[in-house]
């Protein structure tokens, strides 16, 4: 049998256009959402997944109304064929019934393979450079978002060496041992200010 999805995301979008095209492809049933392609629940289209049989041919106007990324794409796709359903698309090379769609489809799964691998080896380089530099990934540890703002703007002041440790803890109303915190926080090296401290008589 062979089935049609069509999907739009809002309910300002026209479904016709899809639907046409799907019924003209020979769709014995067509199947229509409306719901954003980001979203997770997709009760329509898993309702039709779940109706699918092997010989089954599950058809769509572009790739883009079945799957939410590439990744999800590819384990969808790999799903129909591991339960010998085809998948075509209407305004893609992609036809698995065929050998030479399911090369196609091959290629675009190596090309989400190797997207994988590119963001995982640049998060990583990412997380080496900044233990190189003496932080530690993502946000510092028991820091509001005001508190934040706060080690942002103490860390300026004092590498701006204009101002001493005390005079910076009273424009910014902490304390100093506060400060000290936030400027370790920013990965800052501690030494002495350009700017002396008044000795206390």
């Amino acid at each position: 049998m062979r089935i049609g999805y069509a999907r739009v995301s809002t309910k300002d979008q026209n479904l016709a256009l899809q639907v046409d095209a799907l019924k003209k492809a020979n769709c014995e049933k067509v199947y229509e959402e409306i719901v954003s392609g980001a979203k997770v629940e997709r009760p329509i289209l898993d309702s039709l997944l779940a109706e699918l049989r092997a010989g089954d041919v599950l058809i769509i106007w572009k790739l883009d109304r079945l799957g939410r990324s590439l990744k999800n794409l590819v384990h969808l796709a790999n799903d129909l064929l591991d339960r010998k359903i085809g998948l075509i698309s209407l305004n893609d090379p992609i036809d698995t019934t065929t050998p030479q769609g399911r090369l196609v489809f091959n290629i675009f799964a190596s090309l989400a393979e190797f997207e994988r691998d590119l963001i995982r080896e640049r998060t990583q380089a990412g997380l080496d450079a900044a233990r190189a530099r003496g932080r530690k990934g993502g946000r510092p540890s028991g820091l509001s978002k005001q508190a934040q703002t706060t080690a942002m703007a103490a860390e300026t002041l004092y590498k701006e060496g204009k101002l001493s440790i005390r005079e910076i803890c009273d424009q910014l109303h902490i304390s100093k041992p506060t400060l000290y915190s936030y400027l370790r926080h920013r990965g800052v090296h501690i030494g002495k200010t350009k700017k002396q401290e008044p000795s206390i008589k």
